[in-house]
This record gives C-alpha cells, structure tokens and sequence, in this order.
C-alpha cells in the first residue's frame, strides 16, 4: 500500500512511518516505555528530574549524577528581568498556553542558542528550569498582584511548581503525584506536538522556536487540552446518577467525549491510565469528582468498550485534588513533555534530514489564464 493510499485509509497519516527514533515506543504490544524501561516501573520508583535526565543523556542517573542534574535545573528558575516585563504586560483571561508558548520564543531573543547547537544541552537545563517560573509567576502577579522570587527548599520541579503556585510548602503525596504526572506526560513517540517540534528542528531552527511551535500544537483540545476537557465535563454534576444520565446522552447524540479513547493504543488501552488513577482515588477517593468519574468510566466500558480511559480522564482529578485550577492543566503537560520534545529535538539534529512531505494534489488540472477584462 502507498502512502497516499494508506492516508486515505486511516486519516491523519495514523499508522504512517514517518522516521525512526531511539527514544521510545507505545502502542507496540509491549506497553509504553522510554528508551526501553516500562513506564510503570518509572512511574512507580522514579523523580521526574530521573526521567528527564533519561531523556536528555539517554541513561538513567546514578544518585551523585541525578544530585548535580537537580542542582543544574534549581540554578535555572529565576526569571530574567525582560522576561517579567514582559509577563506583567499579560492580562488576566487570556488561554495560559499562548502564555507559555510567549515566554518560550521570548527566552529564545534574551537568551538564544547558539547557531552551532553547541550549548543545546544547557538550553533544556534553562527550559526544564524556567517553565514552572513562568506559570507561577504570572499568576501570582495577575491574581494577587506580587511577584514571587524564586527560592525555595523544594529540590524537585513537582515540589517547586506546587509550592509556588500555591504559596505553601505542599503535602507530600501532592509532590509525589506530581512526579507521577510528569513522568507520563514526558514523552510519547511522534505525537502531533513533538512532530511539530522535529519538524521545526529539521530546518536547524533553534531549540527555542522548536518548543515554541510544539506547544502551539500541543494547545489544540484533539492533543494536549483533553484533560481540562474532561475536568469541565466531571464537574459539572451533582450525583453519579446526573453524570451517567448526561454521558448515556452524549453517547446516543454522537457526541465525543474527551479523555477516551486512544488512537495508538487502541482497544488495549493507554498504560499510563492506571497509574494517574491510583494517584486520583488517594488523593480524593472518597469525593464526588471520583465517584463520578469511576461511574463514567464503568459506562464506557460497558457502552464503548473500544475506548478505554487514557491518561487524561484521570490526571483531571488528580490535579483537582491537588487544587491546581484547570486551566494550568495542560500548561503543566508543557513543563512535562518539555524533555520529551528537547530529546527529539537532540535526535533530528543528530542525523538531520528536513523534513519536507508531499501532498497528493485535488485540485483543478492546468487551464488557460483569462486576462481581468474578459473575466
């Protein structure tokens, strides 16, 4: 089969290879797994900073490596003076990722890469750093009209990021939920945002302007926003009995229903579901949120057993637990997949070829050009 004739097939070039990577596989048989380790063994026994640095160097850190990689990511949260100006201009109301996706190229003018790529391992130390700062510092100054400085004895980015954002040293099982989180939301294989972001590298466009575009992509409700989806439909009822009602309709009016389903794992199911939601019946088992959430979850499986729940349906609640407000839910996907993104970024450039498809004309065939008086 061509590709052309495959693309027809499937749609949205689902089940197309489109280059070869080192970094990881799902969707394969064998679960989802980051240069070759299960995720549920990450997940369950790892910092973020540990996969992160998997990511960057392609080897898991021994505890003297994993220390001074910390101590590299803590050295890179102040925000620079331009940067705040900049963020201070920014008005309440307005989406949190094109806040993001600003910060990223704004970065890129004050502190740009060089054109050789020889610091790019000192840029995604810089990003890793820098993005927890920006969420944080934006809302504190929009919301409460402060700027926060960016001490703190936290030496994780889960501990940091919570802590800051909430103003308090943040409970224990919040820090470890959130390295959970971040591990699976950090990589993903060719996704549409960190395709975007290769794709943007394969031109040898700078570290900067690849996450810059990747988080554009990411954005999208089809991609990254699917958990604030499915916090919004989860909130909203008052019984298990509204919430199963509500859903039964929007299963017999067509209508989609986000946090289910995954186009590359199929009828298997998304692995990292599972785990988010231990974390998510922890956190808050015994409340509504759950409760209904659990019901939905019991009523696809019977009505649409072929879409499981994916990592999104539970990280929803998860973060509500956590008292995250959801619409920093997918800006803290960013400060995840970040490293996923900066690896691939790394992997283009390592053996670069542009990437430059070809399109399969439907247009009109060649005709005559009319002169605009006999039109």
């Amino acid at each position: 089969m061509s590709v052309s004739e495959a693309s027809k097939k499937t749609g949205g070039l689902a089940g197309i290879i489109a280059g070869q990577s080192a970094i990881c596989t799902c969707g394969l048989g064998n679960g989802l797994n980051y240069y070759g380790y299960a995720i549920e063994d990450l997940a369950n026994n790892c910092e973020f900073e540990e996969i992160a640095y998997l990511l960057q160097y392609a080897k898991l850190p021994n505890s003297s490596e994993l220390k001074a990689y910390k101590k590299e990511i803590i050295a890179q949260r102040k925000l620079p003076k331009a940067l705040k100006e900049i963020l201070k201009q920014i008005p309440k109301g307005i989406h949190p990722m094109n806040l993001m996706q600003m910060a990223v190229a704004a970065l890129g003018t004050i502190e740009g890469e060089k054109d050789d790529f020889s610091d790019q391992d000192e840029k995604i130390i810089r990003l890793l750093g820098i993005l927890p700062s920006v969420l944080c510092f934006w809302h504190n100054f929009v919301e409460f009209g402060k700027e926060i400085d960016f001490e703190s004895k936290e030496d994780s980015i889960a501990g940091y990021f919570l802590e800051k954002l909430q103003g308090s040293t943040p409970k224990a099982d919040f820090v470890k939920a959130m390295h959970c989180s971040l591990i699976l939301y950090a990589e993903h294989e060719f996704n549409a945002s960190t395709f975007t972001a290769r794709i943007c590298a394969s031109t040898r466009s700078d570290i900067f302007s690849a996450i810059a575009a990747a988080i554009g992509a990411l954005r999208g409700p089809l991609h990254g926003g699917a958990n604030e989806a499915t916090m919004y439909l989860i909130e909203q009822f008052d019984s298990v009995e509204a919430a199963l009602k509500e859903v039964n309709h929007k299963l017999e009016t067509k209508q989609l229903l986000m946090g289910f389903g995954h186009r590359i794992y199929g009828t298997g199911g998304d692995p990292r579901n599972a785990l988010i939601k231990e974390w998510s019946k922890k956190l808050g088992g015994d409340k509504l949120l759950f409760k209904v959430s659990e019901a939905i979850e019991a009523l696809m499986k019977e009505k649409k057993p072929n879409l499981p729940p994916n990592a999104d349906f539970y990280s929803a609640s998860a973060y509500h637990f956590m008292g995250i407000p959801t619409e920093y839910f997918t800006p803290i996907f960013i400060m995840s997949r970040v490293s996923g993104w900066s690896a691939h970024v790394k992997e283009q450039r390592a053996n670069n070829k542009i990437i430059r498809p070809s399109s399969e004309y439907i247009g009109v065939a060649p005709r005559a050009f009319v002169s605009i008086d006999k039109r």
